[in-house]
């Protein structure tokens, strides 16, 4: 199979035709053989009935429907897993995204060699104040950290090497942070197009300022996993070292300095206490890299999301 395109989506009952019909076109007018996974992240209009029914009218079209909004991270993951296609293509459901981009960016998978081509929306129809300018910051805060020079992190419009998607696993909100999550991996080959972006036709944005602070707490948290998920005690045991030979080389000194220098009494002397606080950080911190290195050891790395229904797949 040619291409796989992956739909992430929650309550855009109104753009789905109008999305697949699109798609479709683009597919015939290049002879692809394809499939098209759209993923209900739980939606509360009737999006899986308009999925259904488009299965119904074309056996190319999929659906995944989840029991809950999982978020679109769990989305695309699950999406990953079901996908056949040599080149995996995501995109948003909003119709801002157009499918006119898809034969180019399957072209610089192919041809060019790249594992991932990120799209940038170059030209965006987004509010300056709610998304634009939070965007900017939020890309070049993720470049800067994870070393990828990318424009748009967070564009839903990519492609992917088959083998990147079936390497990794998307979970939280990571889904900013694929490009970083594929380079701890081992993919190093990431290529960015300039894509059309197009005003929200249908519907109202799923974006928030809450959103927008998650994404940063998010790299740290990958940053921190990416280095340490394997060997904890690397972070935790060298820091509780640290602590604790720091506080216990000033106890030693204070008692030194109280029977021969100065008789003044330990718990007089405010930098007593300051010792003994960093020793049982240490300790705190020691125990933790051992305990993490336990859970990193035994404990499963998958996340699991409850699918309701299934169409298109042969089974339901």
């Amino acid at each position: 199979m040619d291409l796989s395109i992956i739909i992430p989506l929650l309550d855009e009952a109104e753009s789905l035709p109008e999305l697949s019909a699109w798609i479709e076109k683009v597919m015939h007018e290049n002879n692809y053989s394809y499939e098209i996974i759209m993923v209900d992240d739980g939606s509360r209009d009737n999006s899986w009935k308009v999925i259904e029914e488009l299965s119904r009218q074309n056996k190319n079209i999929k659906g995944l429907k989840f029991q809950r909004n999982y978020g679109k991270s769990a989305a695309l993951n699950e999406g990953f897993k079901a996908s056949q296609g040599d080149v995996v293509i995501t995109m948003d459901a909003d119709l801002q995204d157009s499918p006119e981009e898809i034969p180019d960016l399957r072209k610089m998978v192919i041809e060019n060699g790249f594992d991932i081509v990120s799209g940038w929306k170059k030209k965006r129809y987004d509010s300056k104040l709610a998304k634009n300018f939070p965007s900017k910051l939020f890309n070049a805060a993720t470049r800067k950290v994870s070393g990828i020079y990318l424009h748009d992190f967070n564009c839903g419009l990519k492609s992917y090497r088959k083998k990147v998607v079936k390497s990794i696993e998307v979970y939280g909100e990571m889904h900013r942070y694929i490009p970083l999550l594929a380079k701890w991996a081992g993919f190093r080959k990431f290529g960015e197009k300039v894509v059309q972006h197009h005003p929200r036709k249908y519907g109202k944005t799923k974006f928030g300022w809450r959103r927008f602070i998650n994404g940063f707490l998010d790299l740290a948290s990958i940053v921190f996993v990416g280095k340490f998920r394997k060997n904890p005690m690397h972070f935790f045991g060298l820091w509780g070292t640290v602590s604790f030979l720091f506080g216990f080389g000033v106890s030693v000194y204070l008692a030194v300095s109280k029977f021969f220098f100065d008789k003044t009494g330990l718990t007089q002397r405010p930098l007593f206490f300051f010792a003994i606080a960093a020793m049982v950080i240490g300790t705190q911190l020691f125990l933790a890299g051992f305990l993490g290195e336990l859970i990193s050891r035994n404990a499963g790395d998958r996340n699991y999301y409850l699918i309701e229904e299934k169409t298109g797949f042969g089974e339901k």
